[in-house]
């Protein structure tokens, strides 16, 4: 690989900050926690890492405040070479999640305040016309406004790059959205709630994938937890398996680790199977380490897993 793929990503970050106890407290009761986790998280800025440690020429556009979350963010994507390209927003603060993780069961509650990020404009996108339309691959998701990643898509398809919705968190979304797009990358979840059709095999994920053709999606990827993932688009449907590293550790930032890694195999011109078996990797090594962004693999591990596999 001689020329890095040029990875544009518009998307959010936030400081996850992570609460584990028994139990949540009641209204107007303090109780004591077990452990606390401040780390990075939002899922553009989790995707642009993910690319830039596989391999990727990563620009996330975003909004942040100036804070020292803000810190975080940029220090954050400077150990893993993505270029902010971010408008400041000193009358607003960088976004942050609450995460309560219950000690018994792992089973958590999340709170999310997008903050500077949830007024990413239209105005934002436009000024970054140039960087968006020129990349090879542009990537959004659904945790800013909107009609900014309309925006975004339009601009991406219209400059010629490939053109990559992760419809995450679950939102309804137009079929003029959806036809922006060349692939859609939901889990099972939100591809239900994408179509109202269940997903929890993976012929019930051909027939949701299916649905999302009809509205006019190039092609559909549905990432399927332990069952690796879907490809579907109007020739050929393929079943790709997990590709295990060990032992799992911790699932969160399992999408966003394929989403990066996908968009960078994409972007080298990889055959589109391929690029999901490469994606599939690279969140085989995520979830064998605690986080989001510190648990994504670097370009020699994903190799490395993909030769063994």
């Amino acid at each position: 690989m001689n020329v890095k793929p040029k990875i544009v990503v518009l998307g959010i970050f936030v400081a996850d900050t992570a609460y584990r106890a028994e139990r949540q407290p009641r209204m107007g009761e303090t109780i004591l926690g077990t452990s606390f986790v401040l780390g990075p998280g939002g899922k553009g800025s989790n995707q642009s890492v993910a690319a830039a440690m596989a391999g990727g020429d990563v620009t996330i556009i975003s909004r942040l405040g100036r804070d020292a979350f803000a810190d975080i963010a940029r220090a954050t994507w400077a150990r893993a070479g993505v270029v902010p390209s971010v408008t400041e927003d000193p009358d607003s603060y960088t976004g942050a999640a609450y995460i309560f993780i219950e000690n018994a069961t792992g089973n958590n509650a999340i709170i999310v305040a997008a903050g500077a990020a949830g007024r990413i404009s239209v105005a934002d996108v436009e000024e970054r016309a140039a960087l968006i339309g020129g990349a090879s691959v542009f990537i959004t998701q659904l945790e800013q406004p909107i009609p900014s990643a309309k925006r975004a898509l339009e601009i991406a398809r219209a400059g010629g790059a490939k053109t990559i919705l992760n419809p995450a968190p679950a939102a309804t979304l137009g079929d003029d959205i959806l036809a922006l797009c060349d692939y859609v990358t939901p889990n099972e979840s939100e591809a239900e709630g994408l179509t109202g059709l269940p997903v929890t095999t993976v012929a019930e994920a051909e027939k949701a994938a299916d649905a999302l053709l009809d509205r006019g999606v190039g092609a559909v990827i549905i990432t399927l937890g332990e069952k690796g993932a879907l490809y579907r688009d109007r020739t050929r449907s393929v079943h790709v398996p997990v590709i295990g590293a060990g032992p799992v550790v911790e699932t969160t930032g399992a999408g966003d680790a394929f989403n990066g890694g996908f968009a960078v195999a994409l972007g080298e011109g990889r055959d589109v199977v391929d690029a999901v078996r490469f994606g599939c990797a690279t969140a085989g090594i995520s979830v064998t380490r605690a986080g989001t962004a510190p648990a994504m693999p670097s370009r020699d591990e994903i190799e490395a897993l993909l030769a063994r596999s």
